[in-house]
């Protein structure tokens, strides 16, 4: 509980009283990729990394916040703030401005907050921070925020103050994830179903590329629009299709479509079938079936959807025929960021070893390795 200390000892040096302690997770997504956007299926879970916030009421008409990763002050009043680009305290204060349109009577407060969150991974500190800042301020205040409006709000700060059209799993994982649980979210109707995930002699570890090719943002864009295209064409001979969830693969084959429109469409059916198999193999407690499906799901992303980027496919590659390695595949919106790895915890160490000599033989840099557990979703400390 190092961190939590820090965050408690720099809030008392700071602010010289006692505060309240929450947290939210970052998060990883099992399977399941582009299927939010599409009303699909995704398969998150909230993890042992966490963004912590220390906070207590200061009688005053300011938000006054301390970054610990950042060493940095910041405050702003209540009354009139407006985002501020690329600055940590916007997903804060983004928060604050939902809360406040909701109609809660955010007062003044003092907070510090940090985390163990890989920034750049993949892994949601942004979410994390917004989460954290939501229930922190409900629980400080007894607003009682439900967690479920709790999820809308962050997702909806990211959209008006930090300018992020994000989809809503990484905001869900991070304040209703469930220990040894992951989370299969419906996007279309947000209903949820928690399944186990009981590893046994398998850990999941994440091998972070360290980079982020720029391809990405536009890449997502064109990739959307593409999936549109298919609903449209979808929708020409059947108008009660919504999204891509409701064509099947033998609809699909009937549809005029681009060639490359026609692959995204079919990476999105079958992901989302992939996410409904995974979850019976968690059930069954199939971890080798459950593993099939994650490097499925890495070939349909890398070769029908596109998305993936020389080093992630490396990484696969190189551990595909590893007995040690059930299951592994790029996480994320693609062009950089970790793969996840379904790993035998008697060879965490050599898989280490070996991969980072190979990569860095390959692309001149090391790897960073994260191991990394479902744990609860936000909470307080």
């Amino acid at each position: 509980m190092q961190l939590k200390e820090q965050i408690l000892n720099t809030f008392k040096t700071t602010f010289g009283k006692d505060p309240l302690i929450v947290y939210s997770p970052g998060r990883i997504n099992l399977i399941g990729e582009h299927t939010d956007y599409n009303g699909g299926f995704v398969l998150p879970a909230a993890i042992d990394k966490k963004m912590i916030v220390a906070i207590a009421e200061n009688q005053s008409e300011q938000g006054k916040i301390y970054s610990v990763d950042f060493e940095e002050e910041f405050a702003f009043d209540l009354s009139s703030f407006s985002p501020k680009p690329g600055h940590w305290a916007t997903y804060i204060m983004g928060v604050v401005a939902q809360l406040q349109q909701a109609g809660y009577q955010v007062k003044g407060f003092d907070m510090v907050f940090g985390g163990d969150i890989p920034v750049g991974a993949g892994l949601s500190s942004s979410a994390a921070l917004e989460c954290a800042t939501g229930y922190a301020l409900s629980t400080l205040f007894d607003f009682q925020i439900p967690k479920t409006s709790l999820v809308h709000y962050a997702q909806k700060a990211e959209h008006t103050f930090a300018g992020v059209m994000c989809g809503i799993m990484d905001q869900f994982a991070s304040v209703m994830g469930k220990k040894d649980h992951a989370i299969r979210l419906d996007c279309r109707s947000l209903d949820f179903e928690y399944f186990p995930i009981a590893l046994g002699d398998y850990q999941l570890l994440l091998i972070d590329t360290k980079v982020k090719h720029s391809l990405a943002d536009s890449a997502y864009n064109t990739r959307r629009k593409e999936c549109e295209a298919g609903v449209l064409a979808a929708q020409k001979v059947n108008p009660e299709i919504q999204d891509l969830r409701d064509v099947s693969l033998e609809l699909l084959a009937q549809l005029d479509l681009d060639a490359n429109v026609r692959l995204r469409c079919k990476y999105i059916i079958e992901e989302n079938q992939r996410v409904i198999d995974s979850c019976i193999a968690l059930e069954n407690g199939d971890l080798a079936r459950f593993g099939q499906k994650v490097y499925e799901s890495h070939f349909g992303l890398s070769n029908e959807f596109e998305v993936s980027c020389e080093e992630l496919d490396f990484l696969v590659d190189l551990v595909k025929d590893k007995q040690a390695i059930l299951g592994a595949r790029m996480m994320g919106g693609g062009f950089g960021g970790c793969t996840i790895n379904i790993v035998h915890k008697d060879e965490v160490s050599q898989v280490k070893k070996e991969v980072s000599q190979a990569y860095e033989e390959k692309f001149g840099r090391f790897p960073e390795f994260y191991l990394v557990s479902p744990e609860e979703g936000s909470g307080t400390l």
